[in-house]
Order: C-alpha cells, then structure tokens, then sequence
C-alpha cells in the first residue's frame, strides 16, 4: 500500500481540536516570553507559531505531514516577509537556501540502491534467517533485531540501516503472523542510539566533527562506552514498554523451519552487482573525510553506477523513491530555517547555557537536555548547525577557558552529540531515520501513528538521555 491509500483522519472535531490548541500555543508564545523577561522580536514569536502550530497539527494528523510540511513552508516565507525579515524577490533563493540537499540526496540515494537490493529478495533471505535464530521467540528477535540496527547504524547510518531493517522486519512479522510496529519502533530507537557512536552514524555526528575537526576515532572513542551501556538499558526499558507485544503467539513455527531461505533469492547476479556497490558505498562513508566527499555524492553516485551497472531502467528505480518523505524533508527544512532567520533558535539555545554560570557540569547538562528535546521537535540537523557557533562562543568565554584545559578535548562537542542523536527518538519528526522507517512500513501497509511513537518514544528518549549523560560525566570525572 502507498502513501496515497492510507485513509484520511480529516474530522471536523479534529480540526477545531488542531485550530484550538494551535490557538492557545499562539497565545502563549505571543504573552510568556515577556512574562518570564525573554526578549523576543514579533518575527521570532510569529515564526515560532507556525513551527509550533505544525506539531499541534502532526500530532492531531488530520493532515498528512507531507501536505502539512509543505504550507507551512509557503506560510513561513509569507511571515517572514511579512515582518520584513526577509525581501519578496529573496524568497526563491531563500527556500533554495533552507534545504540541505546534503541529506536529500544521501536519502535519495540510498534508497534507490536499497529499493533496487529488495528486488532480490535478500530481504526475505534475512527476514527468514532472523526469524529461525529466534526460534519464535519474540523477545529474542527483538534483541536480534535492534542489535543488528543499532550496529549497522554506526558504520553504516541510521536513515540507510532503517531502510534496510524494515522490510526485513515486516517480512519475518508475516511469516510469524505478529504485529510489527513495536518491532519497527525498537528498531527505530536502536537506530538513533547506535547511530551516535561514530560520526559517520548520524548527520548532526558528520557537522559537529567537521566544525570541531574531531576525527573518526576520536568521536568514537568518546562516545562508544555510554552508547553500549545506554544500548543495554534500552533493552530493560523495551522489556517494560512492549510487554504486551511480547505476548503474542507466533505461528506457522513448523512452516518456518521448513522454509529454504536460499529461495527467496530472485536474482543473485543482481544480489552481487547491488552488494558489491553498497559495500563500496559503506566503505566510502567511512572515508569520506579523508576523500573530501560529501555523503549525498556518495550516495547518489553510487546509486548511478548500479543503474549502469544493473542495466535497471531509471523509471522503473526511482518507484523506490519515498518523494512524499523527501518533499516533508524540503518543508520543514524551510520551516526550520524560518525560524533561525528570525533568530529565535539562537536566543532560545543561548537563554538555555547563560542560565549555567560557567559550571561544567551545568553547562553539560543543560546542553545535553536542551539539544535533547529541542531535537525531539526541532529536526536535529538544523538544530545542531544552529548549536555549532554558540558551542563554540561558550568554549572561548573566560569563564571555560581554564575548566576546559584540563582536558586533550572538549566535552561540549560530545555533550551536543549526545543531546542531538538520543533527542531524535522523542517524537517522529526528531531525526531523519524516524520518518523514513514510518515512511517505508506505510508502503507495506503498516501505519504507525504519531501519537504512538510520541508515546512510545518520549520516555525512551529522556531515559537514555540520562543514562548516557550521566555515564559521560562519570567518566569525565574518574578518567580525565
């Protein structure tokens, strides 16, 4: 099922619940910050409404988040020059300007090389490997499942690894007749915790590093030890949250044992062709800094060699395409933008560290718990570039200059890392590889709604947030 048949949840009820609570949040936007002494500009609360009116709106889903991402971007620009903030003529160059094609083209990209994957059936090949490791037992194959995303997502990155656990997982839920969604939302956060190891396993990872000029082992070497131990505590909490799920009775566990997996495998010509391309991809993420490469060139080349390659017709490959996914990407990075050009992130996020008074400890906290839930709302790669200059104005102040000489790196960096990755799994629209999966289960007619992964993904994301700073400061603490 695509995108274009799932029903629509447009009720009048719904929609004066949306118009109320956008209403009420305009309201407050426009009377707090005066209240509490932040100085706003009208452009900065105006902007803010919109942005804000748009969750009230995703969470109510009476719109698609497609169509909902795209007039915001259209109401954002007429705000903005509505306040003067931006000059009308400047308005194509402006949108042009908001969108980080960076991510577009990785995204598109990868999923034109994994659509073209799946027509091997290599992910039925895993599906049914996964599902006889587990020997039904579904608690197992969830653990099975996350660790294989959660490791992938690292060396690989989390949007490509959801791109290729989803299928695998609707697959194995078939042959097992479960529901899949609390497997695909374990696999979700498994992707956005693991993706923070490396700086190559979450976007926000690639801007931090290269704005810092933090190398590949070194962001590992500072991240790997709370992933691993948040990783684990995120099972306890999977063991809690999907306690029911994990009830289910899988079937068909005699038909499973007699399937030949070996089966599944429709063309191993193309399996070769399309594995051989996608490990030299993997490979050249991985070095993409020595080779001065951007990730979407990777992609998107990589992508064009196996159309070549393969002999695939372009039309045919590009049906892989999630567009809908790509087109909310393009919306709210205009959204998003908005607001930056109007300054409000920045007040917002400096209002935040100034409250710390040059305590590290403070300072780290406050960074990691602000990141993380701006992250949970604010999509973190735009977030975090709006992070990098005031990360970087706090480390030269008097006031951290000599706390942070008593360490070879600068914990801040890692702090924002932190906040940035684990806030993703707040809230579906918290990091790249969330609307993706959601995006690729929808196209195999399984829907996850937004109000589920809030409620699912909310406690995960302060939990491991926790979990993963404190053990950082730890070890700040005892072995530095």
């Amino acid at each position: 099922m695509s995108e274009v048949d799932v029903p629509s949840h447009f009720t009048m009820k719904g929609l004066a619940i949306a118009l109320a609570g956008t209403a009420i949040l305009t309201v407050m936007i426009f009377t707090l910050p005066d209240i509490i002494g932040l100085e706003l500009t009208i452009a900065m609360m105006a902007t803010l409404s919109v942005l804000m009116g748009m969750y009230v709106i995703l969470i109510t889903e009476i719109i698609h988040r497609t169509s909902l991402a795209l007039v915001g971007a259209l109401i954002i620009v007429i705000v903005l020059f509505s306040v003067g903030v931006l000059e009308p003529h400047d308005t194509v160059d402006f949108v042009i300007g908001s969108i980080d094609f960076n991510t577009i083209g990785l995204l598109l990209g990868m999923m034109l090389i994994v659509g073209v994957l799946g027509e091997t059936g290599i992910f039925q090949y895993i599906g049914i490997k996964a599902a006889k490791a587990s020997g039904g037992n579904i608690w197992k194959l969830l653990i099975l499942l996350s660790v294989i995303t959660a490791v992938g997502s690292a060396f690989l990155d989390n949007v490509t690894m959801v791109l290729l656990m989803v299928p695998v997982t609707i697959s194995v839920a078939k042959i097992l007749n479960i529901k899949p969604v609390f497997l695909i939302l374990a696999e979700i956060f498994a992707s956005n915790i693991g993706g923070a190891t490396t700086l190559i396993g979450d976007p926000p990872n690639i801007m931090i590093g290269s704005a810092a000029n933090i190398s590949f082992i070194d962001f590992a070497w500072h991240m790997t030890p709370e992933i691993i131990i948040t990783l684990a505590f995120s099972f306890l909490l999977f063991k809690m949250m999907f306690r029911k799920e994990l009830k289910q009775k899988p079937e068909n566990l005699d038909k499973l044992q007699q399937l030949n997996e070996r089966d599944e495998i429709k063309d191993m010509v193309l399996l070769k062709k399309s594995a051989i391309i996608l490990g030299a991809v993997i490979i050249m993420f991985m070095l993409h800094g020595m080779l001065h490469l951007e990730v979407a060139v990777i992609a998107l080349g990589g992508a064009a060699v196996l159309l070549v390659v393969t002999g695939i017709q372009p039309f045919k490959a590009l049906h892989h395409v999630e567009w809908p996914t790509l087109l909310f990407f393009s919306g709210l990075f205009v959204i998003v933008h908005g607001v930056e050009a109007s300054g409000a992130l920045e007040v917002l996020a400096h209002q935040a560290v100034n409250l710390t008074q040059g305590d590290l400890a403070a300072s780290i906290f406050t960074i990691v718990f602000t990141s993380a839930f701006a992250s949970a709302f604010v999509d973190n790669i735009p977030f975090t570039a709006t992070m990098i200059p005031i990360i970087e104005n706090i480390s030269a102040d008097p006031m951290f200059v000599n706390t942070l000489s008593q360490f070879d790196f600068n914990p801040l960096w890692y702090a924002l890392a932190f906040g940035a990755d684990l806030g993703g799994n707040g809230t579906l629209i918290g990091a790249s590889a969330n609307l993706v999966a959601v995006a690729v289960a929808e196209k195999f007619g399984v829907r996850i709604m937004f109000r589920e992964f809030l409620i699912k993904g909310m406690p995960i994301m302060i939990a491991t947030t926790v979990v993963a700073s404190v053990a950082f400061y730890i070890r700040l603490l005892y072995f530095y």
